[in-house]
């Protein structure tokens, strides 16, 4: 299908549900429906009706933290296309927006992670580097501790040139969660930047140990033939 017609028939459908709301404001359709409907859309890459049917669940239910958060999705990715289009002032509008829909869906639930992450880039994407980081700071402090939470510190100050932070944190990461194969995966790749082979093998051997599965750790393991022999539980796990 054309694509410019997909557009227009989502259009077409968020000004059919927005007037029938309208003018039968009893029979509209549910919050349930509502998200529904705007995920599907948003799915498809048309972030500003996606965005008309959130805001009318919103007006259903205005602290539901998931509908908040894919309206701060919405702005986000709207603010892309503005910057890729040269629109500095109206992709700093999205931004603000998206920032706005991500803190108060904070504001709510402290820890929830899509927000943070979203927030995060919403806050390097206005040039806000420092700020960014203190969010990171902050969520490791007070919202974890986690690895997850480690781990997006990290990789923060790893960004910035602070490596020997950025080791720490990746350290605090697997020794909070040691079986998260994530976190000793991200360690791993950490120290293979930094040629440090003998501590990377060490933890992709941890990560294999937890998820067994992941491809791209057996084949580093196995270049270097360093893949260890698995238990009878982890093989039929």
């Amino acid at each position: 299908m054309n694509p410019n017609l997909r557009t227009k028939r989502f259009v077409y459908a968020t000004l059919l549900v927005v007037f029938s709301a309208l003018l039968f404001p009893g029979c509209g359709p549910g919050y349930r429906q509502l998200r529904q409907e705007g995920q599907q859309i948003m799915l498809a890459g048309n972030y500003g009706p996606a965005r008309s049917f959130f805001l009318q669940a919103r007006a259903k239910k205005p602290r539901e933290v998931e509908n908040l958060h894919d309206l701060g999705a919405c702005s986000l990715m709207l603010a892309r296309v503005k910057f890729a289009q040269k629109n500095q002032a109206a992709a700093m509008r999205e931004t603000d927006a998206a920032m706005a829909y991500y803190t108060e869906a904070i504001d709510i639930h402290p820890g929830h992670q899509a927000s943070l992450e979203g927030q995060r880039i919403a806050l390097k994407l206005k040039g806000q580097f420092d700020e960014a980081l203190a969010r990171a700071e902050w969520a490791a402090e007070f919202v974890g501790p986690s690895a997850k939470q480690y781990l997006v510190l990290a990789a923060e100050l790893e960004e910035r040139g602070r490596l020997d932070a950025a080791l720490l944190r990746y350290r605090q990461a697997v020794a909070l969660e040691p079986r998260n194969a994530e976190a000793q995966k991200a360690f791993a790749v950490f120290l293979l930047s930094h040629e440090n082979e003998e501590a990377a093998v060490y933890h992709l051997q941890q990560a294999y140990q937890a998820d067994p599965a992941d491809t791209w750790v057996v084949d580093e393991l196995a270049k270097r033939r360093a893949l260890p022999t698995l238990t009878a539980q982890q093989e039929g796990s």
